[in-house]
């Protein structure tokens, strides 16, 4: 009988936490349903994690952030002490979305550096930390500030370090390998990155090869854990760079080992079907090795010198509760966000599936003749999905003189500089063109590029509510492009998206100087635009 007042006594505890816990899940609900008013980020992250292997450890950081958060505010007993500012923060991040969905802006740092603004990591940090002021409260943002700051790696890298650091430490992995393999007296062929023992059994150093991707992985486990055991901070900074160096030191041994593999297959035939899979089972036992390692240093820095995650205190709670009015009147309100939000993308997904939509063929969007240039041929640029990016055709006019014409039904606002970035294409000048067409003086973004065997330029420009323009800041290395959204479509939110247009003019000459070039193929253009107009390529595509 003496344990029934402290049974109850739990009982009441637990009754409390449950009851304090529903808000919180309703909350987290409807947190995660928002994320559709701000689908066009979270398509374009979902396709850069699928497609990348480099960025694809970006897909687990919004999973590690959110069972952060529900760790710190579990120690917080669910509260629901939110604030007004961060449906501010959520309406701000939103229409910031949309306003991009609708148009170009683009920082231009260098040929090979451009950056989407406002960048994807800085959004999926804003909504974060947007949610968890609104229904956890100030307490909550303070106390769940590292899993919201950890969101800023949902791109776990820079777009321009693939060109400048992954593709030299590909070279670099490739040389030490080589050497390796003649120090063991095995001759090589003399490809850069391709190590051929014999002209059919080899093995290519591709990107992947390098150790970036076991070295980003380990950085990102030590930061996790440096957090959790609540490292200070000069020991925490010291076991991540110590974690990249793991990565990059076991990579190197990997390859190493492997080529005495390969050594060994080729006096043993049969081991040589079996090369990939070695080079699976190696990797992923140097990355256990790897773990072990840190782990163990993590066993004697940790406060505690265990390897037992330190126990959050539970913290009370407060003495006000504004829940049962203010915490209504801040579900309610982002309810409507998120309805308002979500209209255009529904509309869109509706009209995009739409038997009428599917049906437009290419042949409708371009004429079959233009002034004097006549049609000549169309093409379409696919993916390797087979997903049409851009649909072709070609123009010419007497004789030599053609312009090619190139519209995408996917892209929506999207600037080509920034796929020539990713192929690591320089421009040798770039600036804004105003060329008169059919429709009036259009303003396009504009590119020199030379291959060193031919010379072309490309012009690209957005095209929504029947009118088009894209501007350049005229600039010698930084500056910007950016088009002017249709007020119609951010304020009706409409499903009529941006459709980009691009135009390519090429000459045979490489050696003619890129003024004299520029020149030459501008005037090619414009008299190619004079009598087009660039609207109208675009309106089969258009979700009216």
């Amino acid at each position: 009988m003496s344990t029934a007042p402290w049974m109850a006594a739990e009982s009441h505890v637990r009754s409390e936490q449950a009851t304090s816990c529903a808000p919180a899940v309703l909350a987290i609900a409807l947190s995660l349903c928002g994320l559709f008013a701000i689908d066009s980020t979270c398509a374009a992250l979902w396709a850069m994690w699928i497609d990348d292997p480099l960025k694809s450890i970006g897909g687990l950081i919004p999973l590690v952030s959110f069972l952060l958060i529900l760790r710190v505010w579990r120690s917080l007993r669910w509260e629901m002490d939110g604030s007004a500012w961060g449906l501010a923060i959520l309406v701000a991040t939103i229409a910031v979305v949309h306003w991009r969905d609708q148009a170009v802006l683009e920082f231009v740092m260098s040929p090979s550096w451009s950056i989407i603004l406002p960048p994807y990591s800085l959004i999926a940090v804003c909504y974060t930390a947007g949610a968890v002021l609104l229904f956890g409260g100030k307490r909550l943002l303070r106390a769940a500030w590292f899993p919201v700051t950890l969101m800023w790696f949902v791109n776990p890298v820079p777009h321009f370090f693939n060109r400048f650091i992954d593709l030299p430490l590909q070279h670099t992995s490739a040389i030490i390998a080589r050497d390796f393999a003649h120090a063991l007296g095995q001759p090589l062929t003399p490809d850069q990155l391709s190590l051929m023992f014999t002209p059919k059994f080899g093995m290519f150093i591709a990107p992947g090869c390098n150790g970036i991707r076991g070295a980003i992985t380990m950085g990102f486990i030590a930061l996790v854990a440096a957090y959790l055991y609540r490292l200070r901070w000069l020991r925490a900074v010291t076991i991540i760079l110590g974690a990249v160096l793991f990565g990059y030191v076991f990579n190197f041994i990997r390859l190493c080992v492997l080529v005495i593999y390969y050594v060994i297959a080729l006096r043993h035939s049969w081991l040589e079907s079996h090369a990939a899979m070695a080079d699976y089972i190696l990797g992923a036992f140097l990355f256990f090795a790897a773990t072990i390692l840190l782990f163990s240093l993590l066993q004697r820095w940790s406060p505690e010198h265990s390897l037992r995650l330190p126990v959050l205190k539970q913290q009370p709670l407060p003495k006000t509760d504004s829940y049962p009015r203010a915490g209504l009147i801040r579900f309610l309100g982002f309810t409507a966000l998120v309805t308002l939000g979500s209209v255009s993308y529904a509309r869109a997904f509706i009209r995009s599936s739409s038997p009428v939509f599917a049906s437009f063929d290419s042949k409708e969007a371009f004429p079959q003749q233009i002034g004097d240039y006549k049609l000549q041929r169309e093409w379409t640029e696919t993916m390797a999905t087979g997903q049409v990016v851009f649909r072709w055709a070609e123009y010419t006019a007497n004789g030599n003189e053609s312009i090619s014409v190139g519209v995408s039904p996917v892209l929506g606002a999207h600037d080509t500089l920034i796929c020539h970035a990713a192929r690591g294409d320089d421009w040798s000048w770039h600036g804004p063109l105003q060329l008169q067409t059919a429709a009036g003086m259009t303003n396009l973004s504009a590119s020199l590029f030379n291959t060193g065997s031919t010379q072309y330029l490309e012009a690209a420009t957005v095209c929504s509510a029947g009118k088009c323009g894209e501007i350049s800041t005229g600039r010698s290395r930084f500056g910007f492009i950016y088009s002017h959204p249709a007020a119609h479509d951010l304020l009706m939110q409409s499903a009529t998206r941006p459709i980009p247009v691009l135009l390519h003019a090429e000459l045979p000459d490489a050696a003619i100087g890129t003024t004299k070039a520029r020149a030459m193929l501008t005037r090619r253009l414009a008299s190619f635009l004079s009598g087009a107009n660039l609207a109208q390529f675009t309106e089969p595509y258009r979700q009216r």
